[in-house]
């Protein structure tokens, strides 16, 4: 506890160390910077970008904090995120600020807000030429509850800036009027701080902001920027496929197929990569030939017993965990298999996210369901309970495919509950609860039976269970949080 507290107090003061001698070498460096933004698909955003400018740009690869941004733009690395590497990184900034500037004349940054004045710190160090901002959704709520208990998200201080700021040109008359005007209600929501956090790289972007307009929190935040404004929507995708190692989806009457599985709000992604080209003038690459994403996510690998595995463990927020299971219910596979890690720094928000991704999950095909933490344990099974799922552990006998439910006040002889009014059959998959990843490896060891598809989503370090069931050991150089630190947590909870 008193770590946590002392991190969060000198967070800021010593990123501002780093970010003194990054601005430096910004300075002389001097690259047209393009900010990647959003709570959710920046990088599958970023990877898009770099797919067509390849390198006539520079990218911050793994790299999206207030130190990590700082570190990339200095050129420090960090290789086993342990503390000893500390000493040469305060050392070695100074001198890294002096050394040659990158020869690439556009910077791509992925950015985050993770937590309250993040995106402030982030947007006055960048000041971008250009923002895209992917949507804005519950994550790292944990850091910004406390905003939300004490009723402070700066909402009086932008409604007094509104009430001076000039209509710009993507502003209608109409809207603008309503939005300088409007009355702020007296409390919020946790998200509405999130998109705030997020706005500042709206009023620190020089030239053009790309936004998702189908996100409504973005849209009010559009009063803060003084760039120009571009939209995107899902309105244009008018087909979506999912096949066994690649995506397709048809956005404007044009068919665009990405080498990787992708869910279906990456068309979002895919029109404002097609946007920011055109501002900076150059041919897009329709086939997006070249595109690639880093490990965790949604990576194909071959398993034992001719299993195949989807690895999507890199992250897991409310939007993002529902967006995958949605695009694989579209996989092409006959035995489905999801292993779903907790959700984490969601706050006083833990509960009821848990809680409704039960209702995802209903909403899809599945045959196994394996639950793997204590917040699934606690919130998402007994809802699954509730909905009407048939939940039985390994050791039961009778397991039915299909079950026929008659009425809301139809028999439980056979212990069912029944939740639909109308006579449907549906599926009931095995659902199993864990609270640490080994009990889960084990079952898996135990129960697969061969040509399962199997996707891994979520926390508490799924990929250590991936390790085990990959078919070439030498793909493990392909997993997530290969770093020391992770190494070391894994085999205390061994894995």
């Amino acid at each position: 506890m008193i770590t946590n507290k002392l991190k969060k107090l000198f967070y800021f003061p010593i990123a501002s160390y780093f970010k003194f001698f990054a601005q430096i070498r910004l300075t002389r460096w001097k690259p047209r910077i393009i900010v990647v933004t959003g709570s959710s698909g920046k990088t599958t955003l970023l990877h898009l970008i770099e797919s067509q400018l390849q390198n006539k740009a520079r990218y911050s690869h793994f790299a999206n904090s207030s130190y990590g941004i700082p570190f990339d733009i200095l050129g420090l690395r960090r290789k086993n995120l342990t503390l000893d590497e500390w000493p040469y990184l305060f050392l070695a900034a100074p001198f890294k600020a002096f050394k040659k500037t990158p020869k690439e004349k556009l910077y791509i940054v992925e950015a985050d807000c993770d937590r309250p004045y993040e995106g402030k710190f982030l947007a006055n160090s960048l000041r971008p030429e250009i923002t895209l901002w992917t949507n804005v959704s519950r994550t790292h709520t944990a850091n910004f509850d406390y905003l939300v208990k004490k009723n402070e998200c700066h909402c009086e201080e932008e409604r007094r800036s509104n009430l001076t700021r000039k209509r710009l040109p993507h502003q209608s008359a109409d809207w603008f009027a309503m939005t300088k005007n409007r009355k702020r209600k007296t409390t919020f929501k946790v998200e509405e701080a999130i998109a705030h956090e997020f706005g500042y790289f709206l009023e620190e972007t020089k030239s053009l902001a790309i936004i998702n307009s189908d996100t409504k929190l973005i849209k009010q935040q559009l009063t803060r920027s003084k760039a120009s404004v571009k939209s995107v929507t899902q309105k244009g995708l008018t087909a979506y496929n999912v096949f066994k190692d690649h995506t397709e989806f048809k956005i404007n009457g044009e068919i665009y197929s990405i080498n990787a599985l992708l869910p279906k709000e990456s068309s979002l992604s895919i029109q404002m990569t097609l946007i920011l080209l055109d501002y900076l003038k150059i041919k897009p690459d329709n086939s997006f030939s070249k595109f690639s994403l880093p490990p965790g996510r949604c990576s194909l690998f071959k398993g034992i017993k001719n299993i195949t595995i989807i690895d999507s463990s890199y992250n897991a927020t409310p939007d993002g965990v529902k967006s995958i299971l949605e695009m694989f219910n579209l996989y092409p596979s006959n035995k489905k298999w999801l292993v779903l890690g907790d959700m984490i720094e969601l706050g006083n928000e833990e509960q009821e996210e848990h809680e409704k991704l039960a209702d995802v999950i209903n909403s899809i095909k599945l045959n196994k369901i394996i639950l793997v933490g204590p917040r699934l344990s606690k919130y998402t099974y007994p809802r699954l309970k509730e909905q009407g799922l048939r939940i039985y552990s390994s050791s039961d006998q009778a397991k039915p495919e299909s079950r026929e439910v008659l009425s809301e006040n139809s028999s439980r002889q056979d212990g069912y509950r029944t939740v639909t009014r109308q006579a449907r059959t549906i599926r009931n998959p095995v659902t199993e609860k864990f609270i640490m990843p080994k009990d889960a490896l084990d079952y898996l060891g135990k129960n697969l039976q061969g040509g399962e598809t199997i996707l891994f989503k979520g926390a508490r370090f799924l990929e250590g269970i991936i390790e085990h069931l990959l078919l070439n050991k030498y793909d493990i150089n392909n997993l997530c949080r290969r770093e020391l630190v992770w190494r070391e947590r894994r085999k205390k909870w061994g894995i």
